[in-house]
């Protein structure tokens, strides 16, 4: 890989509720990318307590090889949010990655890195939520704010209501491209909001299709059965494979890093993109 930060499949995030610990086995046995147990939104104001109390101890699980398990934590400015945190650095088999949500700027990010930085907690990673219009123009700085991030992800319900905008695609489209840009910048993954509507897959189909060529790198789900379709928009095609494995071989065995091929002028940021889909049908043949 030519850059410093590994390539892993994030074409899919499977929500699992922190009330449902029962759930979490079966999800990490579904071919999703990530399986993120929710303790945000999925769990009621008055249960918090109990929905960290369920959901910390999954991961000291033994988990799939090829499954990157996460946590969604509350919000850092509500005091369930601190309670989550306090909770992760006091757990003796804390969660790979944290989702963080209602990001507004790098400093939150920041601080979380600082708090993170015990012993049992460095290795962490994040994944913030874009969700707010302070979030969305800070998008930039947010996603450079820690070597920790490794993906950003829409959170369109809140971000439409605070830009006062319908929940749909062409209002959110500014939104979507503006996380793009962002995500690319920085080098990491975008993912984009879950699709809601489980008895419509051709919608889904659609939506996932446009997010993956407009940018983004993977979508989350609410349900299994979304995720063969989530796959089959952001997964390399053999004949994308074989183009990158051209490109790749011949950028690898020319010296002066001006590439010719095929008549096409070959630059450093498409061999970027090349390696990144090597990566990924690497990682996806070994399923």
């Amino acid at each position: 890989m030519t850059a410093d930060r590994p390539i892993r499949p994030r074409r899919s995030l499977l929500f699992v509720p922190g009330l449902r610990p029962d759930r979490y086995a079966k999800a990490l046995e579904a071919g999703a990318d990530i399986v993120c147990v929710d303790m945000e939104d999925a769990v009621a104001l008055e249960r918090k307590d109990e929905g960290r109390r369920l959901t910390l101890p999954l991961f000291a699980q033994d988990t799939h090889p090829q499954v990157e398990p996460m946590v969604r934590i509350n919000a850092l400015s509500t005091l369930h949010g601190l309670k989550d945190l306090q909770a992760i650095l006091e757990c003796l088999a804390p969660p790979p990655s944290i989702m963080v949500p209602k990001v507004k700027s790098a400093e939150e990010i920041q601080l979380v890195d600082t708090i993170l930085s015990t012993a049992l907690t460095k290795h962490i990673r994040l994944c913030v939520i874009i969700e707010t219009n302070q979030g969305l123009e800070r998008a930039h700085e947010i996603a450079r704010a820690s070597d920790r991030i490794d993906s950003l992800i829409l959170g369109a319900v809140d971000m439409s209501a605070d830009l006062r905008c319908e929940k749909a695609w062409e209002p959110l489209l500014y939104t979507r491209s503006r996380l793009v840009h962002a995500a690319a910048s920085a080098g990491i993954d975008l993912l984009d909001v879950p699709y809601l509507n489980l008895d419509d897959p051709e919608g889904l189909r659609q939506e996932a299709m446009a997010c993956a060529r407009l940018g983004f790198t993977g979508k989350a789900s609410i349900h299994p059965n979304q995720i063969p379709i989530i796959h089959a928009a952001f997964t390399p095609t053999e004949s994308q494979i074989a183009k990158a494995r051209k490109v790749v071989a011949a950028f690898e065995q020319n010296k002066t890093g001006l590439v010719v091929l095929e008549g096409e002028l070959i630059e450093l940021p498409v061999v970027r993109s090349m390696y990144r889909v090597l990566a990924i049908a690497e990682r996806v043949g070994g399923r």
